[in-house]
């Protein structure tokens, strides 16, 4: 029960996502890690915004309130990361998208709506 609490405090769904979107993007560039830290390549760029995203991610868990800022920031860099890191051979970045898209979705619901929707779901089930 207190999980389910924090959980729909918070967009669980979009946060997990671009975290996994962040770490698909920041794997090309480790694994070019030989030619990544040479002057002129494009690879530290793919390092960057895989950082970033997989930041944004951690920090849509803890500030909640600020979710449609960094959906926004997250699909932007998402489709920036295909010119240094291939977007995590695109799988990245359509991850990216949807991670972006769901934590741009996602509303903090007031708690009277929350205690109205519960008792609800339990009335229904008792009288189902």
């Amino acid at each position: 029960m207190i999980f389910r609490k924090w959980r729909h405090s918070r967009p669980l769904w979009g946060s997990i996502i671009t975290i996994i979107s962040g770490l698909l993007i920041l794997w090309v560039p480790f694994n070019l890690y030989l030619s990544t830290f040479l002057p002129g390549s494009v690879a530290i760029i793919g390092l960057l915004f895989g950082g970033l995203i997989t930041l944004l991610g951690i920090l849509a868990f803890f500030f909640p309130s600020s979710s449609k800022v960094l959906g926004i920031i997250t699909i932007f860099l998402s489709i920036l990361s295909v010119i240094g890191a291939l977007g995590g051979f695109l799988f990245g970045t359509i991850f990216g998208i949807i991670g972006g898209s769901l934590l741009n979705a996602w509303r903090m619901v007031p708690d009277e709506e929350e205690e109205e929707a519960e008792s609800d779901l339990t009335r229904t089930a008792q009288t189902g």
